[in-house]
């Protein structure tokens, strides 16, 4: 006697995936980006979804059971027009290929961090795309690997072969300003950034005493603050105003803007007295009365490209080949370096 064919709801893709012959990646990948898949294959898979009465919904459209099409995106801090930008490349990505954002904030704390991750995997998201706070963010990924759910590493480098991450080498960045500043005459320069436990800050640091060192001649002087606000810029410049520095590198616009405001309040003549460099080039870098010089990163690009290896670790586990990208920043120099 025929067998009739199971009832809609109760086949998954793998069960079609071993009906067809093929991996579940290929079967998520029919079911969500069929310009993939070579006809023959698709065709094959197309026909054992019909023939076990297979039906796509919210719930059973992803790669494992529970999981649905949502992706979670953690970033530092989202009043940062940096991670707006980022955040814009990953929403843009996600929105063409049919998923919906969760976006959270760390706010630069690690318990915060930890909670966003836990609540994100309590979600059912498909993966994450996080921004670590500390050298120990990386570890706190663990709870999201145990439910099999993907994270790629975004502004910050993996920490293990079997991981994505897309980042911009803040080495070369920092190195970047600090030579820029040195050749226009610069001795005494003043480093304003955060934490140091943010790698960002740390990496920044060593690209700059790099290019003191590589020169034969200047100096760095750090003047670090509780964040990277204008408000903590502002307290930075309170506390050189006292012995003003040649120039200031700042690990972010911010913070160079507030830095920015106070000086010029206090009569001090930007770049002809001091020179300020700032990083990220955010789009309120050309804002201020005198323009900011700034190193810049790809931010859009960062978050697009970031969101495209999730979604393909996602869709294709098993042949997914992991990558760490790298991109170089780029100096831009307006006036408030340019005597």
């Amino acid at each position: 006697m025929a067998t009739s064919p199971p009832g809609p709801g109760t086949v998954g893709i793998k069960q079609v995936a071993k009906a067809a012959g093929v991996s579940p990646g290929t079967v998520s990948n029919v079911l969500n980006r069929p310009e993939r898949v070579a006809t023959a294959t698709r065709e094959r898979v197309e026909e054992a979804i019909r023939a076990l009465g297979f039906v796509r919904n919210g719930s059973a459209s992803s790669l494992r059971a529970g999981q649905g099409r949502l992706i979670g995106l953690m970033v530092h801090d989202l009043a940062n027009p940096f991670f707006t930008s980022l955040a814009r490349g990953v929403e843009d990505l996600m929105s063409e290929r049919g998923h919906a954002v969760i976006l959270c904030s760390s706010a630069t704390s690690p318990d915060r961090e930890h909670r966003n991750l836990r609540m994100l995997a309590e979600q059912g998201v498909r993966g994450v795309l996080v921004t670590p706070v500390d050298s120990g963010g990386p570890d706190r990924l663990d709870l999201l690997y145990e439910r099999h759910i993907a994270a790629v590493m975004l502004d910050h480098a993996a920490t293990r072969p079997q991981q994505c991450s897309v980042t911009v080498d803040d080495v070369a960045g920092g190195q970047m300003a600090v030579t820029h500043l040195l050749e226009t005459g610069a001795r005494d320069i003043a480093y304003v950034s955060g934490p140091m436990s943010l790698r960002q800050c740390a990496d920044r640091r060593s690209g700059a005493q790099k290019a003191v060192e590589l020169a034969g001649h200047g100096s760095i002087r750090d003047v670090t603050v509780a964040d990277m606000t204008p408000a903590s810029g502002q307290e930075a410049a309170d506390h050189l105003l006292a012995e003003l520095p040649d120039a200031i590198f700042c690990a972010n616009d911010l913070l160079a803007m507030g830095v920015l405001r106070t000086l010029l309040r206090q009569g001090v003549r930007v770049p002809e007295r001091v020179l300020v460099i700032g990083y990220d080039d955010i789009e309120y870098a050309t804002a201020s009365s005198v323009q900011l010089s700034s190193v810049r990163q790809p931010t859009y690009r960062l978050g697009r490209i970031a969101a495209e290896l999730l979604l393909d670790e996602c869709d294709d586990p098993e042949g997914h080949a992991h990558q760490q990208i790298l991109f170089q920043p780029e100096l831009v120099v307006r006036e408030s370096t340019r005597p």
